[in-house]
Parts: C-alpha cells; sequence; structure tokens
C-alpha cells in the first residue's frame, strides 16, 4: 500500500468517527427533513385494496379512509359503552314512525303497526372538502377539469399535475348522493343486499341503474353514471343541510350505520372527474384518491412502499372530548380537554410485511405503537402467577406502555345443528353438545395458543356491548361453577356424566356398543394450525371421542358450510355495530346458512329463541330488552349450538411519546385525537440508536500497526540521498 492510499484510510476512519458524534442515527429510515416534526409513523402489512367507502369493508382499508371522510355520526372516543355523538350531523338523529297509509305514529307504538321509519339528518352548515382539482373552476364558474381531452389526460400521471385546486361546502346532497352509489351496478357495495331491504326503493333503484347503464353501454356513452338525475324514494334532500331517510318498519340500529364510512358524503363533482376516460387506466380514481371533508388527506398513496395523510388545510374543526369513562381522568388521557383537533400534522404509515422487522423498528423508536405476535410476546410481556399481564422491565425502561382491551368479537367452535348425530334439539343431542363443551377446556387454549390473550366466553354477547353480563350473574351453568369470587370450568367428571346421559357411556354409543367417531372440519393450515387441532383432538380424547380432522382448502371449507355437510367446525364474528343483534342474529333461526344464505352458521333453530329474537331486535336498550336478552342466553345455553370459546383481548404497545391512545373497537377515526411529543422522540430515538464504533477504532489501529512499516521504508526509500547505499 502507498503513503497516499494509507492517508486515504485514516481519513475514512476519522470521517466515520466524526459522523459518529452527529445527532442523526445512522440507521433513521426517514428523511432528515423529518426530524423532530410532528407527525406519526406507523406501519401496515397488507395494501388497501378500496378506499371508495361504497366498496371498503377491510380494517385495513377503514385505517385510512376513517380519517378522511366523515359520516354524519361517530363513536364517542372515550367513552364505555360505545355511545354514538354526531360528527357533521347537528345531533342524533330520532326516527319518526308512520304506519302504512303514512300517519304519524307514537315513539312506542307496537312494531306491527311501524310501517316506515324516517329519519331526519341535519347538518352543520360550513364545512368545506379537502382541495381537489375536482372543484377548479375558471372566472366564468366552469369546471376546469371535468372535461379532458386524451392528450391532457396523457398528460397527467398524478393529482399534482393538476396546476388548480378548489372546494366547497358540504351539503345535505351528498350524502343523498353516496346512499344511491350503494345501488351502482359497477360498484358492487358490500351492504347494498342488507341497505336494501330496509331503505324504501334502494333494491329497486339498483335493478333501473343496472338498465340504464347497459342502455348507456348499448349506445356507445361513456360510464359515468349521473345519479342526480334518478331520484331515489328512501333518500331525499329537504334543504341544502337536511336531508331524510326512509326505512322499511322499524330498524334502530341503523343509526349505527350512520357512523360508517358507506354512509359518508361523495359530492357528484368528484365522481365525474374520475369517470373521464384513461383516468383509471393512471390509477386517477375515487378507490386510490379518496376526497372528504375529515381532518387529514391522502397525499401519497404508494402501497408497494408508503401512504401518508396529511392535514386537510380545510377541515371545519372539532374539540377533544371533556369527559370519558372511570379512570380516564387518572390515566391522563382527558390531559388535552376541550384542545382543538387534529394534534398531528402528519401520518406516514410504511409497509411492513413481517413481523419481526416491524418489532425491532418499534424497538428503535421509529415507530409510534406497535401490537404484539407470538413470535415477540415473550419480550414484551410478562404474566405474573395471578395471570395477570405486565411489560417485560426492558419495556419498561424504554418508557413504553401496554394498553389492552377486550375486542368486540367472538370465536367459537359451532355444530352444525343439521348433522343427526351433533345437530337437532333432542335431549341426547343436547347433553352430548354439552359434554363436549365442558371437555373443550378454552382456558387452556387461550394460554397455550393466544399467549393468554382473551377470556372465555359465557355467551354470544361480548364485554362492552349492551345485554352482557359479568360476574357470578353471567356465567354458564351448564358449564361453570362460581367459586369464591370466580367462575370455574365443571369438571371432567360432569362431562363424562353428561356423555353417558346422551347415551354414549366411556364414549361408546350404549345401543351398538360402537365407538363415537366425530369431524371436525377445517380450511386452516400451517404448524400453528397443526398444533391446534392436535390440541383439540385430545380434548375429545378426554370423553374416549375420537375426532377425525378434515382438513380443505378454503373454497371447499365455504361450500361445505353452505351445503351443512360440515359436522364441527371453527368460526367467528366482529362486531359491526354495538348492539346485541349484531351477535344474537348469529343464532337467529331463518338467518341458517344452509336455507337462508345467512351468517347464523350452526343452522340453530329454536321457535321460542327466534320469537324473543324477534322482539328484542328492534327494541331500544333497557330493562325490558335486557330481560328478553337474558331469556334469549339461558335458552341457547341450555341448547349449546356452540362452544361459547373466547373473546379475544388485543395488547397495544404505546412509546412515552404517544399520547391520548385508547383503542375504541367501533370508532375508525381516532388519529386525530392522538398526540405525539416529537422533542422527546427524537432524543430517544438517538439513544437507543447510536452507533458502536470503538471495534471501528481497533480496526484501524491494528491496520495502522501493520502498515507503518511498510509506510516508513517507503518514505526513507523516497528521500534517501541519491548514491546514498550504493558501494
Amino acid at each position: 500500500m502507498t503513503a497516499s492510499r494509507s492517508q486515504c484510510f485514516l481519513l475514512l476512519v476519522l470521517v466515520l468517527v466524526l459522523a459518529g458524534c452527529g445527532k442523526t442515527p445512522w440507521n433513521d429510515p426517514y428523511p432528515v427533513s423529518e426530524r423532530g416534526q410532528n407527525i406519526r409513523y406507523a406501519a401496515f402489512s397488507e395494501r388497501p385494496k378500496h378506499l371508495d367507502p361504497a366498496r371498503s369493508y377491510s380494517s385495513n382499508e377503514v385505517e385510512f379512509i376513517g380519517q378522511i371522510y366523515e359520516p354524519p355520526l361517530q363513536y364517542h372516543y372515550l367513552k364505555r359503552p360505545y355511545t354514538l355523538i354526531p360528527a357533521t350531523a347537528t345531533e342524533v338523529p330520532k326516527p319518526r314512525y308512520l304506519d302504512a297509509a303514512g300517519r304519524p305514529l307514537p315513539a312506542d307504538a307496537p312494531v306491527q303497526r311501524i310501517a316506515y321509519s324516517v329519519y331526519d339528518i341535519h347538518l352543520r352548515p360550513g364545512i368545506r372538502y379537502q382541495p381537489h382539482p375536482a372543484f377548479a373552476r375558471d372566472a366564468q364558474g366552469r369546471f376546469l377539469y371535468h372535461h379532458l381531452s386524451p392528450e391532457q389526460v396523457g398528460r397527467i400521471e398524478n393529482l399534482d399535475d393538476f396546476k388548480h385546486t378548489g372546494t366547497r361546502e358540504l351539503t345535505a346532497d351528498d350524502y343523498v348522493y353516496e346512499i344511491k352509489r350503494l345501488a351502482h351496478p359497477g360498484l358492487n357495495s358490500p351492504i347494498f343486499g342488507i341497505m336494501s331491504e330496509y331503505i324504501v326503493g334502494l333494491k329497486e333503484y339498483g335493478a333501473m341503474l343496472a338498465k340504464v347503464q347497459q342502455t348507456q353501454r348499448a349506445n356507445g356513452g361513456d360510464a359515468y353514471l349521473d345519479l342526480n338525475r334518478y331520484p331515489l324514494a328512501g333518500a331525499q334532500v329537504v334543504d341544502r343541510y337536511t336531508y331524510r331517510v326512509t326505512l322499511k318498519g322499524k330498524y334502530p340500529q341503523f343509526v349505527y350505520w350512520l357512523a360508517m364510512p358507506f354512509f359518508a358524503p361523495v359530492p357528484w363533482e368528484v365522481e365525474k372527474f374520475y369517470s373521464q376516460p384513461g383516468m383509471q387506466e393512471k390509477n386517477l380514481v375515487l378507490d386510490w384518491f379518496p376526497v372528504g371533508t375529515g381532518p387529514y388527506m391522502l397525499t401519497v398513496n404508494d402501497p408497494n412502499r408508503r401512504m401518508v395523510l396529511e392535514r386537510n388545510p380545510n377541515f371545519h374543526g372539532e374539540r377533544y372530548p371533556s369527559e370519558g369513562e372511570p379512570g380516564d381522568r387518572e390515566q391522563g388521557l382527558l390531559r388535552d380537554a376541550g384542545k382543538p383537533l387534529p394534534f398531528i400534522d402528519k401520518a406516514v404509515f410504511s409497509l411492513e410485511k413481517e413481523d419481526i422487522p416491524y418489532w425491532n423498528k418499534f424497538l428503535q423508536g421509529f415507530y409510534d405503537s406497535s401490537g404484539i405476535s407470538s413470535d415477540t410476546f415473550d419480550q414484551a410481556i410478562r404474566i405474573g402467577a395471578a395471570g395477570d399481564a405486565a411489560l417485560t422491565d426492558d419495556l419498561k425502561k424504554k418508557g413504553i406502555h401496554l394498553v389492552s382491551t377486550v375486542m368486540a368479537t367472538i370465536s367459537y367452535m359451532g355444530f352444525n345443528m343439521q348433522d343427526p348425530v351433533v345437530g337437532g334439539l333432542s335431549e341426547r343431542a343436547r347433553k352430548l353438545r354439552q359434554a363436549i363443551s365442558v371437555a373443550v377446556d378454552y382456558e387452556e387454549r387461550i394460554s397455550i395458543f393466544s399467549n393468554g390473550r382473551g377470556i372465555p366466553a359465557q355467551g354470544p354477547i361480548p364485554p362492552g356491548i349492551f345485554g352482557y353480563r359479568s360476574g357470578r350473574v353471567g356465567i354458564d351453568p351448564y358449564l361453570y361453577d362460581w367459586v369464591g369470587d370466580h367462575a370455574r370450568r365443571k369438571p371432567i367428571a360432569e362431562a363424562r356424566r353428561l356423555l353417558a346421559e346422551a347415551g354414549y357411556p366411556d364414549g361408546r354409543d350404549a345401543v351398538t356398543g360402537r365407538p363415537l367417531v366425530l369431524n371436525f372440519d377445517t380450511a386452516a393450515t400451517g404448524a400453528d394450525a397443526k398444533s391446534r387441532l392436535e390440541w383439540l383432538v385430545k380434548q375429545f380424547r378426554k370423553l374416549d371421542i375420537e375426532l377425525v380432522i378434515r382438513a380443505t382448502d378454503y373454497n371447499r371449507f365455504q361450500d361445505k358450510m353452505r351445503k351443512g355437510t360440515a359436522q364441527i367446525f371453527e368460526w367467528g364474528w366482529n362486531a359491526d355495530y354495538p348492539d346485541p343483534e349484531n351477535f344474537l342474529f348469529l343464532l337467529y333461526g331463518p338467518n341458517g346458512k344452509v336455507n337462508g344464505g345467512g351468517e347464523n352458521a350452526a343452522n340453530y333453530e329454536n321457535p321460542e329463541f327466534d320469537r324473543l329474537f324477534e322482539r328484542m331486535k328492534n327494541m331500544d336498550n333497557g330493562p325490558e330488552r335486557q330481560r328478553l336478552i337474558d331469556q334469549m342466553v339461558d335458552i341457547a345455553r341450555r341448547d349449546a349450538p356452540w362452544v361459547w370459546g373466547y373473546y379475544p383481548q388485543a395488547y397495544g404497545l404505546y412509546h412515552g411519546w404517544l399520547h391520548n391512545a385508547k383503542p375504541n373497537l367501533m370508532a375508525n377515526n381516532g388519529l386525530k385525537y392522538l398526540r405525539v411529543d416529537p422533542a422527546l422522540r427524537e432524543r430517544l430515538r438517538e439513544e437507543w440508536n447510536r452507533p458502536v464504533l470503538w471495534p471501528l477504532g481497533v480496526l484501524a489501529l491494528a491496520l495502522l500497526a501493520v502498515l507503518a512499516p511498510a509506510g516508513w521504508n517507503y518514505w526513507r526509500r523516497e528521500h534517501r540521498a541519491p548514491g546514498a547505499g550504493m558501494k
């Protein structure tokens, strides 16, 4: 090595050492320009498929559109049970009831007399849309970009290429327009089916639009359907800030739908803008770039890398809530009471397909929050002797907080009630199902396969939903005893007694002597699924019942469920809205999957349960509704169409610089309530990500020791006197 190369090497080492003295972590994945900014950093693992509110029905999609679109109602961020409050509306609407002749009825009129429910939704004036080229007009008031030529579209690559943007006020027309879009034949809205059963004229409206679209295409017209030309009887504009929705019969759960993006406003100008030829090929569509009145707008949609929400400069404003549930004040959740929303200027979501890289970046401070996967559970949580979960010391030292909540979800094992062995309402079949329900130890399952994240279900209604009972009055007496201050699963001896009374002593048919063999149908695959299935086989073996696992692909499994050829299966349900009807309808006979194509996967049918459900479903919450729910749950516990399973528990980890984090399982617009402390985040990132440079110093000294003699000899040769050393 020459002296010059040695000098270059030493210079490089010096540069590295000096770089290590800087404050920016070498492994920081974000631009230097974002340092210290009021930004929320999060991740997503799956590309959102739909960002159009009429089409979106997935949690990974609503994480974005919930911050952009504003339905008329929303859920109170802090209160539990979940409580509806106005968003753009002035109040939560109360229905007016009419009989078949259109005459008014009192609020307590019998359900049988109510032919129509009328909801008038009043909007707050002065709410404006985010800036968007669809609203841009020239000096004469004409739209600038509604009639683009193919050449103009060809020069456009993204929305930033449009020089001008505009906005306008939110009006009642926009909400009516979106309700019409639910019937649009080109959108295939996932709730069109259920809404067409309630909103007057919606089913016929969908059929009419399909014919109109077919005629347009046959005549060579464009794909744009101007829904303003076609009135809908069940959704009408009353005045600029009021619209009316008319439903068939009584359906009090409709107000919950008014808090979902399906009923958010979509302006006709935006749909007209996006429907121009050539726009779809460039992903310039509502499904890719939504337009709303909410606190944020989507400015970057690169689902293979990152998505960015930025503050909507036209947001009408809102205040952080001033009240919550007991304990919120003590946890610091009311420190920002009354302050203007949103707190955060920008939210950056980065694609993370694997759990481990995501977890490591969270620990380094590059994500503000994280869930806990099975692979990282032991690094995050320690389970105490009493079964309580707490953070590990390492995470506590980092100032990380743990927040847990029981989800409005149930995961259960179902019996096909049409099956000749496990189905039916005979005493023999009922006691067989009860015996299995006692034997399958879901406490153990939660501990082994969910890291303790869940609570055993005592019925179909999860905590946080009206009708749920806790404590001694809430246990299933067929499966549990109340001992001291907690529920204890009945012993296996009780299960064996029930099995014998069902006619299967020691797992054999008392008449034929043959062993009882049952089938479990599943589409689950992989190592984790194999372990769970082996555990399940052992649960049945406690009763000397042989359980045969019939694994198949998902399509075949779904086909079995539709045809009723499955015998025992696992299923689950996430709440669409916080009402007991949304869970009890899973056991309502007419909703049977085989005969009705509904969500009653067990095909359970009990006339008394169905009669009570029909009375309960449209009632307002109160003592009488609770009484009916208690009766229904008792009937279902006795009949045991499900092994109740468990209610999953979600764990969330939050860095100390992220404030106001409280999981809300019904609300989807929580970003506006969060607040970050950028200075604290930057300081801790620097502390946690300091480069370890001493190995480079040791390496440099070692190389210097090796190279110094050679360098010295080279220098002597270059500087010795002419002729020196020669004889």
